[in-house]
């Protein structure tokens, strides 16, 4: 049997510069499909939206209390109040078949249709009910505490542009409109494949030398949630043949993930495969975690090749797929919240490699969390990383960092004190 050598990186690209190539890459999602309200959230609308009525459709009461013609009330003061006859009730979802006429009211609840003839409304507080009659102790003006009709959308105005992502209050605007459904952007496929002969799903026996499959797991999140569709490809084995038959099974999808097998060992073959069916942009990154993340397309779609290592490769999803990914989705570039805090203890690094450094926040510092690239509790732990410029060998206890969030903060919530 003949061993083939290792095959170490002759140049590694700086990360801006491997950064530009994966923005330079995408091409928004063309397809689109009609999705439920309850569907829609972070989706890209396709089309504006157009209001065909006005919301409210009605004047409206905006307090508890009397319609009332305001011009009845001139001059009226607690010492002299203005006594009004009552005619009707009129509740929210009701119509009063009363007409306010002068020295009437109707009485009416918050968001009730405003009766016709009445022109304000007198909140309950100042007026004193009587029998069959009503005092009012304090003048009104025309249109108080009157909620016009289209005072929230008017007929005819584009109330949501093309291409927004949608909210939860911007689903609210198309439910208020009577929309039951909406076309969006279709979410991109992206195929997730990871590699490794010693990989074993969850749930199976492992075997000497053998781990269960992180990083399928992590990515297939990472996808959902800035708006990818997973699609996971079995497990496949360290040889061409293998990869080969498994990127059969990728068509149709809009980005390819890899996971291991794009490192310098002999059964490291992503590169091969890669430019086999498609072209390799670059291969090996001046970063660290995740030296040798490999970029490139087969066909349309762009192929991203990263470490087998749990840490490195979410790692570097976190800053080459998330941007890929939500260009694809014509979602807007993430922005990780970030905090500036002294750094708990001395870090080192390694010259000439950009390196995104994991980190706690306890109190009130950065902590560091790093253990080691194939251990993902040292991401699982940390609530965010610290990146140290490619120059410097060390970063000293004490001084301040940028720490960039992987999250939420209610999803570190050690670090929720840091934004008091």
């Amino acid at each position: 049997m003949i061993l083939e050598a290792m095959r170490p990186f002759v140049h590694t690209l700086p990360f801006d510069e491997a950064l530009r190539h994966v923005l330079a890459a995408p091409r928004p999602i063309g397809r689109s499909e009609r999705v439920s309200l309850a569907e829609a959230d972070g989706r890209a609308l396709v089309c504006g939206v157009l209001a065909t009525f006005d919301v409210p459709p009605f004047d409206r009461a905006a307090m508890d209390g009397y319609a009332v013609i305001a011009a009845d009330t001139a001059g009226t003061t607690p010492d002299t109040p203005a006594t009004l006859r009552l005619v009707g009730r009129v509740f929210t979802g009701d119509r009063s078949g009363e007409r306010v006429t002068a020295g009437t009211c109707v009485e009416i609840a918050t968001g009730a249709p405003l009766p016709d003839g009445a022109d304000a409304v007198v909140m309950v507080e100042q007026t004193t009910p009587g029998d069959g009659a009503v005092q009012i102790h304090r003048a009104a003006t025309p249109r108080q505490h009157v909620g016009p009709r289209g005072g929230d959308i008017t007929s005819g105005h584009v109330v949501l542009d093309a291409g927004v992502v949608l909210t939860p209050a911007r689903i609210g605007v198309l439910a208020a409109l009577g929309r039951t459904d909406v076309e969006v952007y279709a979410r991109p496929r992206v195929a997730i494949l990871c590699t490794g002969d010693e990989v074993v799903d969850p749930g199976q026996p492992l075997g000497p030398g053998q781990l269960y499959n992180v990083n399928r797991f992590t990515l297939e999140a990472l996808v959902r949630r800035h708006g990818g569709e997973p699609v996971v490809l079995p497990t496949s084995r360290d040889s061409i043949e293998a990869l080969t038959q498994t990127l059969g099974e990728a068509g149709g999808c809009d980005i390819l993930v890899f996971s291991g097998g794009s490192s310098v060992g002999e059964r490291d073959l992503v590169i091969d495969a890669l430019r086999q069916h498609g072209e390799v942009i670059f291969h090996g990154v001046a970063i660290k975690p995740g030296k040798p993340t490999v970029f490139g397309r087969i066909g349309n779609a762009p192929v991203l090749g990263l470490s087998g290592y749990p840490t490195s490769c979410l790692s570097n999803a976190h800053v080459f797929l998330i941007p890929l990914l939500r260009a694809t989705a014509r979602l807007p570039p993430w922005q990780p919240r970030q905090v500036t805090l002294p750094l708990a203890r001395r870090i080192t690094s390694t010259p000439g490699r950009l390196q995104f450094y994991m980190v706690r926040i306890i109190n009130g510092q950065a902590e560091p969390a790093f253990k080691a690239s194939g251990d993902i509790t040292s991401m699982a732990h940390a609530d965010g990383y610290v990146t140290i410029a490619a120059d410097t060998a060390a970063v000293e206890a004490d001084a301040d960092v940028v720490v960039t969030l992987y999250g939420d903060s209610h999803e570190n919530p050690s670090c929720l004190h840091a934004f008091r």
